[in-house]
């Protein structure tokens, strides 16, 4: 089926956001048009067969005897229905709509029941009969031919995306968080699996596939898809989890009409509630909402990470709450099979901020740190921006194993594919730009040949490519201290410190004395810290006075007096000198190189007294890609803007010339 095609059927399944206009908000529209859609395609799959299914239901009456099996066999898919009702036959008898239609509804298998109900189907019924709109809404559906020879699921995932597509847009929601485009979907197919190509095509080969946060399912369909057409004899199981309920309706139908197991995909959220605890993957994939919080399910995330370690899920650290990215990324490894039972591969969407978020031993580094020193991280690949419906930022993909190939192990991919896209002619939300499909095997290919290219500066895609040690990544983040250096002076405001003081207040009754005495000296200087303590304690012991002892009053003195000066007196602390937090800096130094020697180099040509506290020293990971991909374009020449701007101050000059006419 071409675009237009099933733009066509969208568009005709849309046409009754026109009836429901006035009755329904707009951002309620898809809770009329997306369960319709869902219940007519499951009617056109069922058709062939519901005479049958009718016939066998009615012969087994209302007994003990478990129908499901028997009415599955008869239907010949994962569902059915008993009823010998259709969208037509519903119409056929205007004055009970509502009533046969809910009939209708019940008769469906429990699978196909439980995806009606998550579009509370039954309430939206009532909804719309008493608003005199249901029999003109079936009316608009009873015609829409959804057969699968006419429209296959794939093409059903279309229009299933497309429609939601046009519900975010109209009440200004994420339609991020539902769907993936269909050829960004088929690159990330395609990094995944490619390379297993001999192995999927070994006789009786299973694969699991799993996306936890699948959406409408268009992921594990092009995954399924891709596998088939490897090897059609291929078992392929596909798993997934979906927390809008919408979208796991959808593609929960998706593998009923497919015969597959519906079971398969878990409804909630997986961070709280794991619908596939125990599962191991060969091929996990995911397009994860970008910079989501994880607020809701804190509670349950921190405590399986404090209390389970690494024997739960996210026991490499937590990323900060407003994104939790990398908690779906953790998530996905957990599901891989262990290297020796031949392992996985996984692949995953993200923006820019995993790459490098957080600061040295934060939760994102960490979790960066164990990925990478664990060798799983295969590659990362940069996409054009303006490329998903919902955002115009740049994404990444980041593909990771288990069991690298030889030429990989120990190595990671950076692959710019930033230039390859083709600008769409229309654009649809933020998307305006499209992957072709010879530049996914353009992109497939540069993949396939990194090491290579990247190791060749006569290949044509040389530049696109550039591959890292692991270590490359890591860095040591040094504390460099400087010492505290002062000159000291008493100021009024340093009296005002000292006679607002505790030391002062528990000493003297009445502060103002211990003010007068001191008076006298304000404006005087000193260059050491003895000489400044010496003068003020003569002034007041000199009176007869007393002199407050101890620590705090020390401290408090030397905070009232001291006044920061590169020139003053170094102060000590137990013969070592005093680091001043305000002159206190960091350095990353790369893993790679020594830390004494890049300390010498780099550092104490410019602060000659700075050391390094080593008991702060902590060791980060990151991936500066844009870094590693920067090309220096030098400015136009100054030359060239004078005559821009003389040429564009002469075309203003002229228009403005026409307007005074």
């Amino acid at each position: 089926m071409n675009t237009n095609k099933h733009s066509e059927l969208a568009n005709h399944a849309w046409s009754v956001a026109d009836l429901l206009r006035g009755d329904y908000k707009q951002s309620d529209y898809g809770k009329v048009i997306l369960p319709f859609t869902v219940l007519r395609r499951l009617e056109c799959v069922l058709e062939p067969t519901r005479e049958k299914v009718y016939a066998k239901a009615q012969q087994l009456g209302g007994g003990d005897v478990d129908v499901d099996p028997f009415l599955k066999r008869e239907s010949g898919t994962a569902f059915y229905n008993a009823t010998d009702l259709s969208l037509k036959k519903v119409l056929g008898d205007p004055n009970h709509v509502a009533k046969n239609l809910l009939t209708y509804i019940g008769g469906f298998s429990p699978n196909a029941a439980e995806v009606l109900e998550k579009y509370e189907f039954a309430q939206q019924v009532r909804k719309l009969d008493s608003a005199d709109l249901l029999y003109k809404v079936i009316g608009k559906f009873a015609d829409l031919d959804l057969r699968p020879e006419v429209v296959s699921n794939h093409n059903m995932g279309y229009i299933f995306e497309e429609l939601i597509r046009r519900f975010s847009e109209q009440s200004n929601e994420t339609a991020g968080e539902h769907f993936t485009p269909r050829e960004v979907i088929e690159l990330m197919v395609n990094l995944l699996i490619a390379p297993d190509a001999e192995l999927i095509k070994m006789p009786g080969v299973t694969r699991r596939v799993l996306d936890p946060a699948c959406g409408t399912g268009g992921m594990l369909s092009s995954a399924e898809e891709h596998i088939a057409k490897l090897n059609p004899q291929a078992r392929v199981e596909v798993y997934g989890q979906e927390l809008n309920p919408e979208s796991w309706a959808i593609c929960r139908s998706d593998l009923m009409i497919k015969g597959q197991k519906p079971d398969n995909i878990a409804f909630g959220n997986s961070f709280s509630d794991d619908g596939h605890q125990h599962l191991k993957a060969h091929y996990l994939l995911a397009n994860p909402p970008f910079g989501v919080e994880w607020k809701k399910v804190k509670e349950a995330v921190e405590w399986e990470h404090k209390s389970l370690g690494d024997a739960g899920r996210f026991g490499a650290g937590l990323p900060r709450i407003n994104d939790g990215s990398l908690l779906f990324l953790q998530h996905m490894l957990s599901k891989m099979n262990p290297a020796a039972s031949g392992g996985s591969r996984v692949a995953i969407v993200f923006n820019g901020s995993p790459l490098f978020t957080g600061a040295a031993e934060s939760g994102e580094s960490n979790i960066r740190r164990w990925i990478i020193e664990n060798d799983w991280l295969e590659a990362v690949v940069a996409l054009p921006d303006q490329l998903f419906y919902n955002t115009g930022i740049s994404t990444y993909f980041w593909i990771l194993t288990n069991r690298k190939a030889p030429a990989n192990q120990g190595k990671v991919v950076l692959l710019d594919a930033r230039e390859y896209w083709e600008k769409m002619r229309k654009s649809l939300g933020d998307k305006r730009k499209r992957l072709s499909d010879a530049q996914i095997e353009d992109i497939t290919v540069l993949y396939r040949d990194a090491i290579d290219a990247a190791a060749d500066p006569e290949h044509p895609q040389h530049g696109k490519v550039k591959v890292f040690d692991n270590s490359d990544f890591g860095y040591r983040r040094i504390t460099v201290e400087r010492p505290l250096a002062l000159r000291f002076e008493l100021t009024e405001e340093a009296l005002d410190k000292l006679e607002d003081s505790g030391p002062i207040g528990k000493l003297y009754s009445d502060t103002a004395v211990f003010r007068k005495l001191l008076q006298p000296l304000v404006g005087t200087e000193w260059k050491t810290k003895t000489e400044a303590i010496n003068t003020l304690k003569d002034a007041v012991v000199g009176a007869g006075e007393p002199w407050p002892s101890g620590a705090p009053f020390a401290k408090v003195l030397r905070d009232a007096v001291g006044i920061r000066d590169v020139h003053g007196e170094v102060q000590y602390i137990k013969g070592d000198p005093e680091p001043d937090p305000e002159l206190r800096d960091y350095e990353n130094v790369p893993l790679k190189e020594d830390i004494e020697e890049y300390f010498v180099r780099e550092v104490l040509p410019h602060v000659p007294h700075a050391w390094i506290d080593h008991g702060k020293t902590k060791v980060g990971y990151e991936i500066p890609f844009t870094r590693h991909f920067y090309a220096y374009a030098p400015p136009r020449p100054l030359t060239e803007i004078d005559a821009e701007l003389q040429t564009l101050e002469r075309e203003i000059q002229e228009l403005l010339g026409e307007v005074t006419k």
